[in-house]
């Protein structure tokens, strides 16, 4: 029997996961809260749900994979949300980026249904969701996650449990999110010294990319800065959600987070030029703007 999985929210991510669970041979019904963005799933072969409860009820794996907490929480547990359609030990897979707090807290109202839960955050982008090669960094109990792995291997092409504790995988993307908005701000300071000292900017990109400076957002993004290019991939907003949450857990944690408070405020800067639904490669922006120039 095809395996049954159920997948709430087709967004720039969610529908190339859906896609991928089909051509996997998983039975797949879905939902979006826009039901025109269910046309193509549907005709991939996917069926289409009109609420979260519905698709929980034909589904005994149910993913989520949208903006914030509190769409999570709404999906999760509100009115016709998962909650109310799955069967006990059926399993919630959040595949959002939210806070590990909010979390915790939505895994115990699901196991007061005998309903499991494993947090799943992803990192690779629209490419990574298209191709199936997302990292995925996941928290729950480990035989809940095993249970799962054929699930993830149909989406992602490196999986680690990160432990058995709820939350451990939503702290594992923050720790992503530190890393590369760092990197950007790098990538862009670095794409700024070549332009003002009169290099050929691709070249500069080929001769740092093959050495110690080389990194995924070196080869991926500085190309897009280059050119101008600022559609998403990732959306600044979505970045700044990221962000926020971030440093609300640093708060918790009572830990600074300089560089990524820098980053944060930025972007501010590329939000109020009225970039905010640009990609991430729109940072080149805040600098460009401090200097008065534009790479070329």
């Amino acid at each position: 029997m095809k395996q049954r999985v159920g997948f709430v929210g087709l967004g720039i991510m969610g529908k190339p996961m859906t896609q991928n669970l089909l051509k996997a041979g998983s039975q797949v019904t879905a939902y979006n809260r826009t039901r025109s963005r269910t046309d193509e799933v549907k005709a991939d072969g996917a069926l289409v749900a009109a609420t979260p409860a519905e698709v929980a009820r034909n589904s005994d794996v149910i993913i989520t994979i949208v903006t914030d907490s509190p769409e999570v929480r709404e999906v999760v547990l509100g009115p016709n949300g998962v909650i109310e359609g799955a069967a006990a030990d059926s399993v919630v897979i959040d595949m959002s980026t939210i806070s590990p707090k909010a979390t915790r807290e939505i895994a115990e109202a699901l196991a007061a249904k005998g309903i499991h839960m494993l947090d799943a955050p992803v990192s690779g982008g629209e490419k990574g969701a298209i191709e199936g090669t997302l990292s995925i960094m996941v928290g729950g109990p480990k035989q809940v996650f095993e249970r799962c792995l054929p699930v993830f291997e149909a989406m992602g092409k490196n999986v680690i449990h990160m432990g058995d504790e709820h939350g451990k995988g939503q702290s594992t993307k923050l720790c992503n999110q530190v890393v590369g908005i760092l990197n950007i701000l790098a990538v862009s300071e670095g794409l700024m010294l070549a332009h003002k000292s009169g290099l050929d900017l691709t070249k500069m990109l080929q001769a740092i990319g093959g050495g110690a400076a080389g990194s995924w957002m070196v080869s991926n993004l500085a190309p897009k800065m280059v050119a101008r290019d600022f559609e998403p991939g990732f959306i600044i907003r979505l970045q700044q959600k990221d962000l926020r949450i971030v440093m609300e857990t640093a708060e918790d944690l009572k830990l600074p987070l300089p560089g990524t408070a820098l980053a944060n405020h930025l972007l501010r800067s590329v939000e109020a030029e009225g970039l905010g639904e640009k990609g991430t490669s729109a940072f080149i922006r805040a600098l460009e703007k401090l200097a008065d120039c534009e790479i070329s």
